[in-house]
């Protein structure tokens, strides 16, 4: 039997655009902002991206590997911005909401993604609250991508999200693989845009 065989390179996971790839799920939360970006050509909308969220444990690796796609994300128009810490990161992710407010834009919206752990998220509760209650651009929204530790291996305290995001008003969603990050992404922008 004389099988082809099909051409694999590490780029696959960001380049492809039909297939499969395989990638981890911190490369499934960057090529969710590339499949963003595509749903948005595809439907007519000129849009961008924005990342931001703070270093630390467990989404420590997020933010080095976005620095890794670079290249694959500013072709996209999708920016990222570490932030000082997670409040800053937040506040940035809620400005890009504000589009076209006070004029002409280049962008029909812009799609936000923060990040952090759970001090974070209490760190942010302000700045999410408003963003959450202020609602998003008809062509941007924002998902947040918490970290939780509940086994306490990273952190000062256990933590997880469930209690501050229903404070917040925060819906979540559940993924349980890397298809799933980007799928319920994918679903969560289209609910913060609704």
């Amino acid at each position: 039997m004389d099988a082809a065989l099909r051409h694999v390179a590490l780029d696959d996971k960001y380049r492809l655009e039909v297939g499969y790839a395989y990638l981890s799920g911190t490369q499934a939360l960057v090529r969710l902002l590339l499949a963003q970006k595509a749903r948005d050509e595809a439907a007519g909308y000129r849009t961008a991206g924005f990342v931001s969220g703070y270093r630390g444990s467990p989404l420590g690796e997020l933010d080095i590997e976005l620095w890794r796609a670079r290249p694959f994300l500013e072709q996209r128009d999708i920016r990222f911005v570490p932030g000082v810490n997670e409040e800053l990161a937040a506040t940035s992710v809620w400005g890009t909401q504000m589009i076209g407010l006070n004029g002409e834009t280049t962008y029909d919206g812009v799609f936000g993604l923060w990040y952090g752990k759970g001090a974070g998220l209490d760190r942010s509760g302000d700045a999410l609250r408003h963003t959450n209650g202020a609602g998003t651009a008809p062509r941007g929204g924002v998902i947040a991508v918490i970290g939780d530790d509940h086994a306490q291996k990273s952190s000062t305290h256990a933590y997880h999200c469930e209690p501050t995001c229903a404070d917040l008003m925060i819906p979540l969603l559940y993924p349980a693989d890397a298809a799933e990050i980007i799928e319920y992404g994918l679903l969560g922008w289209a609910m913060s845009r609704y």
